[in-house]
């Protein structure tokens, strides 16, 4: 039997100290999955070789273009991104003029925890292709002022999601009353309507 026909695929990389099997990474695709999304998960090169050693930026980059090239056939869109650190070096790409229909941005780690004067903003001007931003208003890598801030001078059409209370890896306290299962509806519903505008 033929595979239904796949609104997207989205090429979807992980998180410096994440892999594509972790839970942050595949907890992001089931609800991206519910939606009809294909996501093709991969591990960077320094990943597969069991190192803890980040691969330069290029390497990093030209991981995505390689599983880019693996997916781009198979959907009406191509997604970029990932989590943290992937999607950085997606959104670099994107700024680089990359071709893709998109990005997909979970947790996107505007500067260092604890360094909020060491932004990774120069790029995002240059984005030309929509964005979703999926962030936590607790995430230590992305403060929320700082962010607005960087996103007044970004032309792009970009989606700025912030979940209420959530980390860095969309946790929420105990205390806020919200289950992971609300959180993860949140964000479904969010993913729907932004894809919805895609086409």
């Amino acid at each position: 039997m033929a595979e239904p026909d796949k609104r997207a695929v989205f090429v979807c990389a992980h998180g410096a100290g994440g892999h594509k099997d972790d839970g942050a990474m595949k907890r992001l695709a089931r609800i991206l999955e519910a939606l009809g999304v294909e996501v093709v998960r991969f591990n960077f090169p320094y990943r597969e070789q069991g190192s803890k050693r980040i691969d330069p930026m290029e390497v990093l980059k030209a991981s995505i273009e390689n599983q880019v090239a693996k997916a781009r056939s198979k959907a009406k869109h191509l997604i970029l991104g990932g989590r943290s650190m992937g999607g950085r070096a997606a959104s670099m790409l994107a700024a680089e003029g990359f071709a893709c229909d998109g990005l997909l941005l979970a947790a996107y780690p505007l500067h260092p925890a604890g360094k909020p004067e060491k932004l990774r903003d120069a790029h995002l001007p240059q984005i030309r292709c929509p964005a979703l931003c999926l962030n936590g208003t607790r995430d230590a890598l992305c403060s929320k002022e700082l962010m607005q801030s960087a996103l007044t001078k970004v032309t792009a059409r970009w989606t700025m999601h912030w979940i209420e209370g959530a980390d860095h890896s969309f946790r929420v306290l105990k205390s806020s009353g919200r289950t992971e299962a609300q959180v993860d509806a949140e964000i479904g519903e969010t993913a729907a309507r932004w894809l919805a505008e895609l086409g």
